[in-house]
């Protein structure tokens, strides 16, 4: 008996220690096997962030190019809504002022990065476009169907112009026509300084104009933070302390966030240049030809996007622009 029920506790201890260690083993098996997954998970994330970028940082741009399209035309409203003479001179003043800096920057465009003795096709076929763009808009903002107005057409002709300059700047600098850096050397490290801190400026200036407004681009009817806090019956001072408390916030926290992370690829891709950078011109921010093209087709994103202003009121009356 006693022979008996010591065997019996020894299988039944065997039999623990054998479970014990089946579950230790299958235990750290599965930690192997979880880590491995979420090694393999962050890679594949990675590849898709670094391709997803690309089209983020794309919807960024247009986000800038809203933005502006939006201030130019609050700009031209506020001043015509004065309805006095010096206002509709000032309108003049400075819509001549911005033609005539973009005809004179344009002169410059065709100066440096055409070169005499070299085929520049390409930089010629961009200023051209840009110069074409720029009649365009004058023309269908004085058409008498169209309510548009100078100063916004002088404004855009005058960015249209900038961004072709940034294109064409961003190319190679061992490009037979980029004659503005012909003659240049090394990247120095005052360039690159001050080509970061202006790109890091404009971003973040767009990303909170953007994240931050109640009216352009955020979704109708989204959220706000605290919003709906009822008030306690307090005194004046407390009342008016909960008051304060209680205001909503004027942006959406979501669609804020997701401004942001447009800004955060569009940053990346910057630093990166695209991710194709190679060489001395690697070392500059926005430098290479993805950059070149993507301020190009920016700027003939802001040249549809602001024809379409004009044309869509025209086109479909009967809704709200």
């Amino acid at each position: 008996m006693w022979a008996a029920s010591c065997l019996a506790s020894c299988c039944a201890a065997c039999a623990c220690d054998a479970c014990r260690t089946v579950v230790s083993s299958i235990s750290r098996r599965s930690a192997r096997i979880a880590y491995c997954g979420l090694f393999a998970l962050s890679l594949i994330v990675s590849w898709i962030l670094q391709t997803i970028s690309k089209f983020g940082s794309g919807f960024f741009l247009l986000v800038q190019v809203v933005l502006l399209l939006d201030f130019v035309h609050g700009w031209n409203d506020k001043w015509v809504g004065y309805d006095e003479k010096f206002w509709y001179v000032a309108l003049f003043v400075v819509s001549l002022v911005c033609y005539l800096a973009t005809f004179v920057f344009s002169g410059l465009l065709f100066h440096w990065f055409t070169p005499s003795g070299q085929d520049c096709g390409l930089n010629t076929f961009f200023i051209v476009m840009t110069l074409m763009c720029v009649f365009v808009f004058l023309i269908v903002a004085l058409h008498p169907a169209v309510s548009g107005s100078i100063l916004p057409a002088s404004v855009i002709s005058m960015y249209c112009t900038y961004l072709c300059y940034s294109a064409l700047a961003s190319e190679p600098r061992d490009y037979e026509c980029n004659g503005l850096h012909k003659h240049s050397k090394a990247v120095s490290t005052g360039t690159l300084t001050f080509g970061l801190l202006t790109t890091v400026l404009s971003v973040v200036y767009s990303a909170v104009r953007a994240g931050s407004s109640t009216t352009l681009l955020s979704p109708p009817g989204s959220p706000r933070a605290g919003a709906g806090k009822p008030l306690l019956p307090l005194d004046k001072v407390d009342e008016h302390e909960e008051k304060e408390k209680s205001k909503p916030v004027s942006y959406s926290y979501s669609f804020f966030h997701i401004i942001f992370s447009l800004a955060s690829m569009y940053s990346a891709m910057l630093l990166t240049g695209w991710s194709t950078s190679v060489g001395e011109s690697g070392k500059l921010v926005d430098v290479g030809w993805p950059s070149v093209w993507v301020r190009m087709v920016t700027s003939w994103a802001t040249a549809g996007l602001y024809i379409w202003s004009l044309l869509a009121p025209i086109l479909f009356p009967e809704r709200e622009f």
